[in-house]
């Protein structure tokens, strides 16, 4: 059929507008894409922008430290312990040598003997033998007594009837006193060994005894000194004495870490304690440990600051803020925390 001129043109122009469409679509492509990144970019400056800048508060895990020091002197005899070496409670840290301790615990101990030994002897009381040996005693100066007595009456009578000097009788007098003296004394002498010693004398040798005890136990317990026991389960973290070494009271002689008292350690500046309370909870990253999260606890806020922490970086308007000391414990024990690692905090989102 023959095709008139009206559709030769329609069937011509038809692809012309189907390119001229795909040309003002790929045209407008690219400025939408820029407009998108455009927004993009625009949200993200104000999402930067706004959003409050992170405080980042850096910690360090601390832990409890031990200085154990000796009370007494002497030289370091044995340390059985290495460092990094854990111990429990009561192992041996350091074994000290004082000859001079010992030899008077020695001294002590026979004084303690000797005193043991008088009380006994008080105890007992006089022997047999000396009781009899008094009563002899006494029973002489009796009949020596009875002698002067009789030749004082003698003399007397002739001294009377004029047949005998005045001298001779005052000499016989004055040995009938010395006679009657000497009995005296020994019947005293005798008394006393039959009664044995007094109470008093007992409680004296009671009390030497209790004071050699006394002696004994004051240098027996330097003697327990000289052996250092660790208070706690703990590690060995210094040894600051060698085998050979002269070590006086007070000086440290092994250092401990009790890694089973572990905590967090923060200085806070004054103006970031506000609303922080023993109790708080939050989230701390340690690096040592690929920034592992561990929640901690705050057990301490310091009653009063220590010093200043920020200085005024401006003449007017600023002023320094004062640091206060935030002990933070573990929730959780972590036994991989050691003293000296870091934590890390946003301390504005740490709720």
């Amino acid at each position: 059929m023959p095709i008139s001129d009206k559709e030769i043109q329609s069937t011509s122009d038809a692809p012309r507008d189907d390119g001229q469409k795909n040309t003002r679509t790929a045209t407008r492509a690219p400025s939408i894409i820029v407009g998108i990144v455009a927004a993009a970019v625009v949200a993200l400056s104000v999402f930067y922008l706004l959003r409050p800048e992170p405080l980042l508060v850096q910690g360090e895990v601390d832990a409890t430290r031990l200085d154990i020091a000796a009370r007494v002197d002497g030289r370091v005899k044995e340390i059985p312990v290495e460092r990094g070496q854990n111990v429990p409670a009561g192992a041996v840290l350091v074994r000290i040598d004082n000859p001079e301790t010992l030899a008077k615990h020695e001294q002590m101990k026979a004084a303690k003997t000797v005193a043991e030994a008088q009380l006994a002897n008080v105890l007992v009381g006089t022997r047999v033998e000396t009781i009899a040996a008094r009563k002899a005693a006494m029973e002489r100066a009796q009949a020596a007594q009875v002698l002067a007595q009789k030749t004082f009456d003698r003399t007397y009578t002739l001294t009377q009837q004029g047949n005998a000097p005045q001298a001779r009788l005052d000499q016989v007098t004055d040995t009938l006193h010395e006679s009657e003296r000497a009995v005296d004394q020994a019947k005293s002498s005798y008394d006393q060994a039959v009664n044995g010693y007094t109470k008093e004398e007992r409680a004296i040798s009671r009390a030497n005894v209790e004071k050699a005890n006394a002696d004994i136990q004051s240098v027996q317990s330097i003697i327990d000194q000289l052996v250092v026991y660790a208070p706690v389960a703990s590690q060995i973290y210094q040894r600051n004495i060698e085998p050979g070494e002269y070590v006086s009271p007070g000086v440290p002689l092994v250092t401990l870490i009790d890694l089973g008292d572990v905590w967090i350690h923060f200085d806070l500046r004054e103006d970031l304690v506000k609303g922080l309370k023993v109790g708080d909870r939050f989230d701390v990253r340690i690096p040592a440990l690929d920034d592992r999260r561990v929640t901690v606890e705050v057990k301490l806020i310091a009653t009063k600051g220590e010093y200043a922490s920020w200085r005024a970086t401006r003449a007017s308007g600023d002023f320094d803020l004062r640091t206060f000391s935030i002990r933070a414990y573990p929730v959780q024990p972590v036994p991989e925390l050691r003293p000296g690692m870091s934590a890390y905090l946003d301390w504005r989102s740490r709720q």
